[in-house]
């Protein structure tokens, strides 16, 4: 016995290929090797439109639906910067690690889930798979901490369960202009 989701719903995640991402010269001729910064596991920024804000250069696996509990902690919160308003937003979604093994999203070598930081919450659908709520991208809610919190509750044989994963805006930001 592994337990189950209670109140299920469908979040559809996109997770981001960092090895695509390698692949890419973003910048063609200039300093850029790839899309992809090993150093801060992220990916780049580059101002493509010379408009001062750097927009990521980013690939993602195809959207994959996988079956969670919703945790909403704050979603577009008000909060004013002297540049206007920046909105904050951070939900929690509760995974069974039985529907992350089925849809192959555990590696299989370490036991980690594949859900990890930088991977992109596009929306939350009912188990029919329609429309609850869509993410706007930008900003976009992304992960920030992906965790184990259950583990078992089957004494003869415990495994874990749940995967605790939280979704959180990440800041636009602008360069300076000299």
């Amino acid at each position: 016995m592994r337990g189950r989701l209670i109140f299920p719903f469908l979040a559809e995640l996109c997770r981001l290929d960092t090895a695509a991402m390698a692949a890419v010269d973003p910048d063609g001729p200039g300093p850029l090797e790839g899309g992809y910064d090993p150093d801060f596991k992220e990916p780049v920024l580059v101002d493509q439109d010379d408009d001062g804000i750097g927009e990521r250069v980013r690939q993602e696996h195809p959207p994959v639906r996988v079956p969670c509990q919703v945790d909403t902690k704050a979603f577009e919160e008000l909060r004013m910067l002297a540049s206007g308003n920046a909105p904050r937003s951070r939900i929690d979604l509760v995974f069974h690690f039985k529907d992350l093994e089925r849809l192959g999203l555990v590696d299989a070598a370490s036991g980690d889930a594949l859900i990890r930081p930088g991977d992109r919450l596009a929306a939350i659908r009912d188990l029919c798979g329609d429309l609850v709520q869509e993410v706007r991208t930008p900003p976009g809610l992304f992960v920030t901490e992906s965790r184990p919190i259950g583990f078992g509750l089957n004494m003869a044989r415990p495994r874990r369960n749940l995967l605790l994963v939280t979704f959180e805006d990440r800041r636009q930001g602008a360069r300076r202009h000299s």
